[in-house]
């Protein structure tokens, strides 16, 4: 490592995406306590992430997924983790490295993270803001609640990392 700089904005990213690995393995172990939900957005282009063809298709490059009231199987392993959740009333299972997570929030306690993710070189081309999916229902949309309760969502505070970055002179 002589003569190379320590990467700071690296080191950070790897610490929050391990406090994401975290959040997920007490998921996986105990359930979602409370009103505890999290919204996690990630690129469909990268290594490590495994999703039916038609949902590639349909999210040719980056997706949202709820964990909420209906997922199943939730396993948190040190690289990557894996769920299952309804499209369409069709259960499929889902394989999301973290290092393809663009967005983590957990709207209940106003907490959210954002995470640089480079395009894969060879993506797919750019779709349209993909709406949130997994428990959504046909037709909701981000501006409807995610469980029949009627209850509003609330959007939570993310944290952008760029405020720490060194700016470029």
């Amino acid at each position: 490592m002589a003569g190379k700089l320590l990467d700071y904005n690296q080191l950070v990213e790897t610490a929050l995406r391990g406090a994401v690995r975290e959040a997920l393995k007490r998921v996986a172990e105990f359930g979602l306590p409370g009103n505890h939900h999290f919204y996690i957005t990630f690129r469909t282009d990268q290594p490590g992430v495994e999703l039916p063809d038609y949902l590639h298709e349909r999210y040719p490059e980056e997706m949202t997924i709820v964990l909420q009231h209906q997922y199943w199987g939730l396993e948190a392993h040190e690289d990557w983790f894996q769920v299952t959740l309804s499209f369409n009333k069709v259960p499929e299972r889902l394989v999301i490295a973290y290092a393809a997570i663009s967005a983590f929030a957990d709207p209940s306690v106003q907490f959210g993270l954002q995470f640089r993710v480079a395009p894969n070189a060879e993506n797919r081309p750019a779709m349209a803001t993909p709406a949130p999916i997994g428990n959504a229902e046909p037709g909701q949309t981000e501006d409807t609640p995610a469980d029949d309760s009627g209850a509003e969502r609330k959007t939570g505070d993310v944290v952008a990392l760029d405020a720490f970055r060194k700016k470029k002179t």
